[in-house]
């Protein structure tokens, strides 16, 4: 039997899935590391640990497979991580992630020197701090040892294919989440390199995402338990992987993804539409689309926080086996998911989270709903900037931990007052790099005809209307919080810098 390899480099863990050709997973291996946070607003990862975790995993994965055939191997990866290497490839220091927040300064620069207006003009996103070119002004004003050193950069799941492989490349899916990209051209913005002093030669050739380049080094491949002609195609970045993965491939598909961070992801077919910044504009994992997305930065994140402060003694399910019991509205208790900052709508990494009309007859109960609750307001928040500007979103699929949980789907479908789909396999990025690698190896033309064979539908939730009139009072007064705290967090945010 023939089959494929998605690998899935994500913020807290790689997973590494074995797909056959009827799209059925024949096995699954995940592998956790930690992140390195030596201060507040700072997140970084070992590179060398993403690289060893993953082997682990491939070699697990292979091995109770009798004559397995790997004819294909690609990737998904957290976005927008910052990698450096010098001349000889060594890892400079470590990887700074997407969810670090030290570069506020530096971004700040960015508008100063280009302008928000031709920022946007070029790579179609506003300048974040979770983007890979404000880390690269950060080592460049703070670590300019290293960063003379440094002659190529690559974004994490890039680099892992690196070492698996020998070849140095990017793709214009993860590329896109640099601001270095020139979206609509497809290449590195020279205009932006030569104003922020970054040579062209550290941005590394840029391939489509189906390509393949080249076969997995013999080491590699003698580790895994595989054969060397194993094909390794680039792969994309986890949302352009998850939006392939859940099936978004033409126009009118949106996608809800809620892991760690948590997504709202639609399909464009065009470089031009103009959203203003308010989301992101990012080339997909399909050759010459687009999708344009909103960020909560801490989705499941914000649950796994009040699991670890607050519910210690639970498991997830658990936890969210009570959510019917508690009422739409947690009892008059909201929940702003603004633990680690937030990008959409509020672009902003000093704002904290809320809890907003705690009185003493509130249960555990209440909290764990109010925190779903608000982690699908600020889901919402992005469908409504869609909704704005003229997009139609009736139909929304869900993948992640926010599939998983009846109560929570029902939850999106009333709060998004859309029908939320459940597919049969959840995996969302990995399942889309698998299909990369399928494509690649010629087992179907398009990624269309193998969504038709990879892909089904387990569940529909349609939304109930008197839920959906419920979330419509209750979601105004959640989208008040963030003004209403907004400057409190920032004096709180300075003091706890002094």
């Amino acid at each position: 039997m023939n089959y494929v390899i998605g690998i899935d480099l994500g913020t807290s863990a790689v997973k590494v899935l074995l797909v056959d050709k009827e799209g059925e997973i024949r096995n699954e291996i995940s592998k956790d590391y930690p992140l390195i946070q030596e201060r507040t607003g700072y997140s970084e990862q070992d590179p060398e640990v993403w690289v060893e975790k993953t082997l682990e995993a491939l070699q697990e994965l292979v091995e109770p497979i009798e004559n397995a055939s790997i004819e294909g191997i690609s990737f998904a990866g957290q976005m927008h991580g910052l990698v450096l290497l010098d001349e000889t490839n060594q890892v400079l220091r470590n990887a700074i992630l997407w969810n670090d927040t030290r570069t506020t300064k530096q971004c700040e620069t960015i508008y100063e020197i280009v302008g928000e207006d031709q920022l946007l003009k070029i790579t179609k996103n506003p300048a974040l701090e979770g983007f890979t070119l404000p880390k690269l002004l950060w080592v460049k004003e703070n670590e300019r040892e290293l960063f003379d050193r440094a002659a190529t950069f690559l974004l994490p799941k890039d680099y892992l294919r690196y070492r698996l492989t020998g070849k140095i490349h990017s793709e214009f899916s993860d590329a896109a989440g640099t601001l270095l990209l020139d979206a609509a051209q497809k290449e590195w913005s020279r205009e932006l390199c030569e104003q922020f002093g970054i040579s062209l030669d550290m941005c590394p050739p840029l391939i489509e995402s189906s390509a393949c380049i080249g076969t997995l080094s013999d080491d590699t491949a003698r580790y895994i338990g595989v054969s060397p002609s194993v094909q390794v195609f680039a792969g994309g970045a986890d949302n352009a992987c998850g939006a392939i993965g859940a099936g978004i491939l033409s126009e009118g598909e949106t996608l809800c993804s809620i892991g760690t961070s948590g997504v709202v992801l639609s399909y464009e077919e065009s470089s031009d539409l103009d959203f203003e910044g308010k989301v992101h504009y990012f080339n997909h994992g399909k050759e010459n689309a687009y999708y344009t997305m909103g960020v909560t930065l801490a989705a499941g994140d914000s649950l796994s926080w009040f699991k670890r402060v607050f519910a210690k003694e639970m498991t997830f399910d658990q936890m969210l086996e009570q959510l019917d019991d508690t009422p739409i509205g947690s009892h008059g208790l909201l929940f702003t998911p603004y633990i680690v900052g937030e990008r959409t709508p509020h672009a902003d990494a000093a704002i904290r989270a809320s809890f907003i009309g705690m009185d003493s007859s509130h249960t555990k109960n209440d909290f764990v709903r109010a925190v779903i609750e608000g982690i699908t307001f600020s889901l919402n928040d992005s469908i409504q900037i869609f909704r704005d500007n003229g997009k139609i979103i009736d139909k929304v699929v869900s993948i992640g931990g926010g599939a998983k949980n009846k109560d929570w789907l029902q939850i999106q479908a009333d709060v998004f007052n859309a029908r939320v789909v459940r597919l049969s396999s959840e995996q969302g990025p990995g399942m889309g790099a698998a299909m990369l690698a399928a494509k690649g190896c010629g087992w179907f033309e398009t990624l269309e005809e193998c969504a038709e064979v990879f892909i089904s539908t387990k569940e529909i939730v349609d939304p109930i209307e008197e839920n959906v009139e419920r979330y419509q009072k209750l979601y105004p007064i959640y989208q008040q919080v963030y003004e209403q705290t907004k400057g409190l967090n920032s004096k709180l945010h300075e003091f706890r810098k002094q």
